[in-house]
């Protein structure tokens, strides 16, 4: 809707709207009387959604099976980031030609470096392209775009998810970064070990011409746990995790068969 370069080619999963979440209840009302079901019926998954994540539990369209996910901000309410949703609703722009609006450039970019990099990586390339994409067109048609950038993830808290993004699309996709931008997120950076550590897991997963060998998949499974260190607090991790090995080892177990999403 928005016209940018990263669009072409992709298909549609779902559709991801967001509002203030003051306006969830009226929303999900409205949705429901044209159509929208949830597809997570269980107690758990109703309850681990409204308390914990940052959205409603995933809608349905009866008739067309097309899937929407309606959030109130851009990461789990569990979360150790916590951009203010307000904020990036302020600072939003009128999609042309619609009714909706759309994150401002800088947001875009720190949408999908929080995307990326807040989560396990199940697409590492796609999410480096989008990112190598959207800094690519910005700093063309984007006036300030540079120094606005590391200024606004300050703002929302995402200088971490910004570093790495800018260190990975630089290291894979050669993207142009000006230098007064790198320094800018030094103090973003992570310890040399962690820094390491991540070099080498994402060497093994994005370019990897056999995605199913054992250090992939290795470094997938390390990924994966990090995500979930970073979305949630110790007890709840563990509590939620044991959970899901409870289903999986009790098959029989009266529950939806879509679980929550990770």
């Amino acid at each position: 809707m928005a016209s940018l370069p990263c669009a072409h080619g992709r298909l549609v999963s779902d559709v991801d709207i967001m509002v203030p979440k003051s306006c969830l209840p009226i929303m999900e009302s409205i949705l429901q009387k044209h159509g929208w079901e949830s597809v997570r019926n269980s107690d758990y998954d109703q309850q681990y959604y409204r308390q914990w994540m940052h959205e409603l539990p995933p809608l349905r369209h009866r008739l067309r099976g097309t899937i929407l996910d309606v959030h109130h901000t851009i990461l789990p309410e569990t979360s150790r980031l916590k951009p203010d949703p307000a904020l990036l609703i302020a600072a939003s722009r009128p999609a042309p030609n619609t009714p909706f609006r759309v994150f401002c450039p800088a947001d875009l970019v720190l949408h999908s470096a929080t995307h990326a990099f807040q989560e396990e990586l199940a697409n590492p390339l796609r999410d480096l392209l989008d990112l190598h994409e959207l800094l690519t067109h910005f700093s063309k048609h984007e006036p300030g775009f540079w120094e606005t950038l590391p200024h606004r993830a300050r703002q929302l808290d995402l200088t971490r998810p910004l570093f790495y993004a800018l260190r990975y699309t630089r290291r894979f996709l050669h993207t142009s970064v000006p230098e007064t931008v790198t320094q800018a997120l030094n103090s973003a950076s992570p310890s040399w070990p962690v820094r390491q550590l991540m070099d080498r897991l994402l060497d093994a997963i994005t370019l990897a011409e056999y995605p199913r060998r054992t250090g992939p998949a290795v470094a997938r499974w390390l990924l994966y746990i990090r995500s979930h260190w970073l979305r949630m607090p110790p007890l709840l991790l563990a509590r939620h995790l044991g959970y899901k090995a409870y289903l999986r080892w009790r098959p029989s177990a009266t529950v939806h068969p879509l679980q929550p999403r990770e």
